[in-house]
């Protein structure tokens, strides 16, 4: 049977309907049984939606979590965790890190596959983004001197989930890296003293959690904060080429990168790009309001056609829908751009015949 052409997928978050975000904010607290129940069957009507619009691969929103990224602190003790002004979530390192829960974001995979037979791509946050989001040197710095030594002591951690999520049955894992994609812009850049060398520790650390785990795709999520579009958040601008160097080390299979955008610059950045390395084309506009139509979405891939052969492209999402859970974003909108991005697919597939 030859492969799919053109699969469709989201890179991960879903909105979360205020049902979901009552449940994850404790509104009102439940007992532990009652909590997973009501939890199960909302990932099932998220599972359901994408299976409806046409979706190949799929996540459970990941509405089990309060933070795509806090997640981290469900798999170690050492954090602290509280609260900005608006209500998001925030977790700071103030402690040496050590096993709390291992295999909590594997069980997302395990309920997963009792409830669908489609592919199922499982999320993880890089171990620089971390260590970029959750050191801080008034609070941290008595546990890891300095941010690098906490970035490294994450990577141990996330390398048992990983081999736990490969374990429970995923098809993919993503590490999501928005930090290491923040390096395209030349304001960031000129922030750092020696940006190549942040942005080669970023990889490394990535080929530390990856290196010798075989049997499932591993990908990065490359964001230049797509997902902020939802919280009114900077876009950083600027194309991949400042970054293609490092992203050709990255001992991952699969690269989700944003391009419905002109700040992502020219798809011609592909032909740098290691030839085994697939592309999840960014061709679907997540700014809420923005509904791209399936014509729009095609042609944008027809565009990196013009780089990639047709078996290197899979279709997703920009970014993830909402990767804060304070995101206010319609489901009904999420849905409606996940039923034009199949639709596209479709459209292309009669073309490459």
């Amino acid at each position: 049977m030859s492969k799919l052409l053109f699969p469709t997928s989201v890179v991960g978050s879903l909105p979360r309907p205020a049902f979901v975000l009552d449940l994850i904010n404790d509104r009102p607290p439940l007992a532990p049984d009652r909590y997973r129940a009501a939890m199960e069957a909302a990932v099932r009507f998220a599972v359901a939606m994408q299976e409806h619009a046409g979706i190949d691969v799929l996540t459970d929103g990941e509405w089990w979590r309060k933070s795509y990224i806090g997640v981290i602190a469900e798999l170690a003790h050492g954090f602290e965790l509280g609260a900005l002004p608006d209500g998001r979530p925030f977790t700071l390192v103030v402690d040496k890190l050590s096993p709390k829960t291992p295999g909590f974001i594997a069980n997302e995979v395990t309920f997963l596959k009792t409830i669908t037979k489609k592919l199922i791509k499982s999320t993880l946050p890089s171990p620089a983004l971390l260590g970029e989001r959750m050191w801080s040197a008034e609070k941290s710095a008595k546990a890891y001197p300095n941010r690098n030594d906490f970035v490294r002591a994450c990577v141990p951690v996330l390398r048992r989930e990983l081999e736990l999520i490969r374990d429970a049955g995923a098809d993919s894992a993503q590490i999501d890296d928005p930090h290491l994609c923040l390096f395209v812009d030349p304001e960031v850049r000129a922030k750092y003293a020696d940006p190549d060398a942040a942005a080669a520790f970023a990889v490394d650390m990535i080929n530390e959690v990856v290196s010798g785990v075989s049997g499932i795709k591993i990908a990065v999520h490359l964001c230049r904060r797509a997902g902020g579009r939802a919280r009114g958040e900077v876009e950083h601008g600027g194309g991949y080429g400042p970054i293609i160097r490092h992203l050709n080390r990255l001992k991952v299979h699969h690269l989700t990168m944003e391009f419905t955008t002109p700040s992502a610059g020219d798809m011609a950045v592909f032909k740098e790009l290691r030839e085994d390395l697939e592309i999840g084309l960014g061709c679907v506009d997540v700014t809420p309001g923005k509904i791209d139509s399936a014509e729009t979405i095609a042609a944008r891939v027809r565009q990196a056609l013009k780089f990639l052969a047709p078996e290197r492209i899979t279709l997703n999402p920009d970014c993830g829908f909402a990767p804060g859970s304070g995101a206010v974003v319609s489901i009904d909108e999420a849905y409606k751009k996940l039923c034009n991005e199949a639709e596209a697919a479709r459209m292309l597939r009669a073309e490459v015949v």
